[in-house]
């Protein structure tokens, strides 16, 4: 970038996209395929002059067995197309060998996983740890490109061999840049700002979209959202990708409205894009719009029933419809049909927890950490799992990973603040709700959390600030805290009069009547008030006797 813009070379830019869309294609890396032609749809007022068409890089005498090969693994028939590919020396063929083993197998072990709920085949994790010796032997041979390289990064990520992947993967990238599905994978074990500094990578233009979605990952959602307006300005202002990462990172930041009207936007453009419209069901689901989600369901079905994103915005109408068993029908089905799928573990794990089915819950929770560490949604939801199992210890290690992962969220704060609070670690329970006021209480409850921990405390006096804080912030809203607000007055009143502050006791005692649950208590509460006011107006009058007793000589 150079004073905040980012300036490219777009016909060499053409140009290499051309030739990484021909090798991937020829690999069966079919979603990098569909990225990179899409970017280069994007730029395509840009005019270049292709002087030879790319070819397919396999040896002459091997095309046949190529041919052969890739078309049982576009057929899915992996084990077939591992077979045919494995006695050959090109390295297209090699990839096809390796790529096709080890999707053969990932699709075993959700075979496994969505009907039995058991838990992984142990053969299936022996045979991916013979796959990585196999990889790992080559490498040192030195006989991997750039896309072997990336297979193999992809089989030690699995293996939660994480340094050794991200070094692998790196060595990917260098080799080709343009391989999109290396910098995801990259993208995916990249924790923090030290780590991403850690990585030889090259200063290629594709790093920019790697920031981008790294930084929407970490939850940096502004740096995000700077990259992708920088790579609109810089040319790519016609990407549906970019405009649905800023759609996404609005998303994120809990803008509701200006995340919708992005997705909106997107789909009049390209109305038949399946990509990341389930994001878009989940922002009608926090909205309760039924019609809509019910109309993008339908538009989803109608362009494709067996495509992930569709299974997770059917899963998510019938979890509106509060019908728990087919969502989780249709999440199991968008694993089907892809196991690496982290929306449907994580939204197949809350619709368990509805079902109060927690083993399954874990399990689901667990296989979406297994995906992606940095789903903070699924560390959230295993500590609601063992709350709901009364096991806080439990609690308190999946909700501070959470917390971790999104620092400024108020949400993982309270539910952090409530287990200490548990464990009786009052101090830490304080420091949590402090913090959840301070980077902004989303739901409003943390004010509430301090008052309540400070009666339990029996500091009576932080107490009653906390509760008047809470009645000021909801006395005027409609409905859902009336429970907790007749409470706030209650212990006002009962506090402001043993404080003989009359005045505001009677105030908070006069408004523990507009609710049934504290009504009777208030009644006697302002009897108990009017009887204080007699005797210290009794009291006041006895003084002013005193002080102008006509007897007092002095």
């Amino acid at each position: 970038m150079e004073g905040g813009r980012l300036l490219l070379d777009f016909k060499s830019v053409k140009l290499s996209l051309y030739k990484a869309i021909n090798d991937c294609s020829s690999r069966g890396l079919t979603q990098s395929t569909k990225w990179l032609s899409e970017l280069n749809f994007a730029i395509k007022n840009v005019k270049v002059k292709c002087t030879q068409p790319y070819k397919i890089a396999v040896a002459e005498d091997e095309l046949d067995d190529y041919y052969l090969a890739k078309s049982f693994f576009d057929a899915k028939e992996y084990d077939r197309c591992a077979f045919y590919a494995s006695k050959n020396s090109s390295n297209v063929l090699k990839f096809l060998h390796y790529y096709s083993r080890y999707l053969s197998l990932e699709r075993k072990k959700i075979d496994s996983l969505t009907e039995l709920f058991s838990g992984p085949d142990p053969n299936s994790a022996g045979d991916l740890q013979q796959l990585c010796k196999e990889l790992r032997d080559l490498h040192i041979r030195g006989g991997m490109d750039a896309f072997c390289l990336y297979i193999f990064g992809v089989v030690l990520k699995r293996l939660d061999l994480l340094d050794e992947a991200m070094t692998v993967l790196a060595e990917a990238i260098t080799a080709e840049p343009l391989n999109w599905a290396a910098w995801l994978e990259l993208s995916m074990l990249v924790t923090d700002r030290s780590k991403a500094r850690s990585l030889s990578l090259p200063n290629h233009w594709m790093k920019h979209f790697y920031l981008g979605r790294t930084y929407l990952d970490q939850q940096l959602h502004d740096k995000s959202l700077e990259i992708h307006y920088a790579l609109q300005t810089a040319g790519f202002n016609g990407s549906t990708y970019i405009l649905a990462q800023i759609a996404i990172a609005h998303h994120n930041k809990r803008e509701v409205d200006e995340a919708i009207d992005t997705f909106t936007r997107l789909r009049k453009i390209d109305p038949y894009r399946l990509d990341n419209i389930d994001v878009l069901s989940n922002l009608y689901y926090v909205k309760e719009k039924k019609t809509e989600l019910t109309s993008l369901a339908h538009a989803a079905c109608e362009i494709d029933k067996y495509r992930v994103e569709t299974c997770c915005v059917i899963g998510n109408y019938y979890s509106l419809r509060s019908d728990h068993q087919k969502a989780v029908l249709y999440f199991q089905r968008a694993l089907r049909l892809n196991p690496q799928y982290l929306a449907a573990w994580t939204l197949m794990g809350h619709e368990y927890m509805e079902m109060k089915n927690t083993n399954a819950a874990i399990q689901s929770y667990r296989q979406a950490i297994e995906v992606n560490r940095r789903d903070y949604r699924a560390w959230y939801g295993l500590g609601q799992t063992y709350e709901i199992l009364k096991m806080p210890y439990y609690c308190l290690y999946y909700y501070k990973q959470a917390q971790l992962l999104r620092s400024n969220d108020s949400r993982m704060l309270v539910a952090l603040g409530e287990t200490y609070e548990k464990l009786e670690k009052f101090q830490e329970a304080l420091k949590c709700f402090y913090k959840a006021r301070s980077v902004g209480d989303v739901e409003g409850s943390a004010i509430l959390k301090l008052a309540k921990l400070f009666v339990r405390l029996m500091d009576t006096d932080q107490a009653a600030t906390a509760f008047s804080e809470y009645v000021n912030e909801n006395d005027n809203l409609a409905g859902e805290n009336k429970s907790e607000l007749s409470q706030a007055h209650l212990y006002l009143a009962n506090f402001h009069m043993n404080k003989n502050e009359i005045e505001l006791a009677y105030q908070h005692a006069q408004s523990t009547l507009n609710f049934e649950e504290t009504k009777e208590e208030g009644k006697a509460l302002l009897k108990a008030i009017s009887q204080k006011r007699t005797v210290m107006d009794d009291l006041k009058q006895d003084m002013q006797v005193e002080d102008s007793d006509p007897n007092d000589t002095s």
